[in-house]
């Protein structure tokens, strides 16, 4: 019987860099600054919509780079170990297929979307946001794009298997047509409207949940899919042999 060399755990180096640096941020916040540091530290470094109204810590330059730098704060640990655990597979598979550069630009883009459609629906309120959900919600939507493709992870139970993360990408249209994949946006899209009516904390995490911030960015992983995948739509997938 032959061994495989390959390694328990094989998540690409981007993720797990990602979840230390937001362990290592919070562990900062937690530990070191006193109380009103960390006020001034949220204030120059979340997202509030009030910003863009009223005038900030930060400046014009805040208003820019809190677009980014809210989803690498958490409200504690708890918070910061629910995007992990969501973050793990989903931007793994992800990582996976883009590469590092690419990963990193495609979270980039997705955690902007997710401040930008709560900006629009909190246009003014002095709330900050924080939290890498956005994003999570935008791996989470990419990689619908290709996860239930014939060869994928997901249609072969193969997650470690590089080329099961190559396959041609469906459309959009096709996505959409999906019964697996239109069942799961059912399911995603009202967990988060639920929040929207009332359901609005998470265990452990006394801040509201900023749903729509979750919306923007899935929204933006599943449409913008395209724009940084860099397998070609009618790409060929070597055949691997199974034992």
């Amino acid at each position: 019987m032959a061994r495989s060399s390959e390694p328990i755990f094989n998540v690409p180096a981007v993720v797990l860099s990602i979840i230390a640096f937001l362990v290592l941020i919070e562990a900062g916040r937690e530990w070191l600054p006193t109380d009103e540091e960390n006020i001034d530290f949220l204030l120059h470094f979340a997202f509030i919509p009030a910003r863009y109204t009223e005038s900030y810590p930060g400046g014009l330059g805040a208003r820019i780079w809190t677009f980014l730098t809210y989803a690498l704060l958490h409200a504690n640990f708890e918070h910061v170990g629910v995007n992990s655990i969501w973050f793990l597979p989903f931007g793994s598979a992800m990582a996976r297929r883009f590469g590092t550069w690419r990963f990193l630009a495609f979270c980039a883009v997705t955690a902007i979307a997710g401040a930008a459609l709560h900006l629009v629906t909190h246009l003014g309120e002095p709330l900050p946001m924080i939290g890498a959900s956005a994003t999570v919600s935008g791996v989470m939507a990419g990689s619908l794009r290709f996860a239930f493709q014939s060869g994928g992870p997901l249609a072969m139970f193969r997650s470690h298997d590089v080329a099961a993360y190559r396959v041609p990408a469906a459309s959009l249209a096709g996505a959409l047509r999906d019964p697996r994949i239109i069942i799961f946006l059912v399911a995603w899209f009202g967990l988060n409207l639920l929040f929207g009516i009332g359901a609005s904390s998470f265990p452990g995490i006394e801040q509201s949940v900023a749903w729509q911030a979750h919306i923007g960015g899935f929204v933006a992983g599943l449409i913008l899919f395209a724009w940084f995948d860099p397998v070609p739509p009618h790409a060929e997938v070597e055949p691997t042999e199974q034992a």
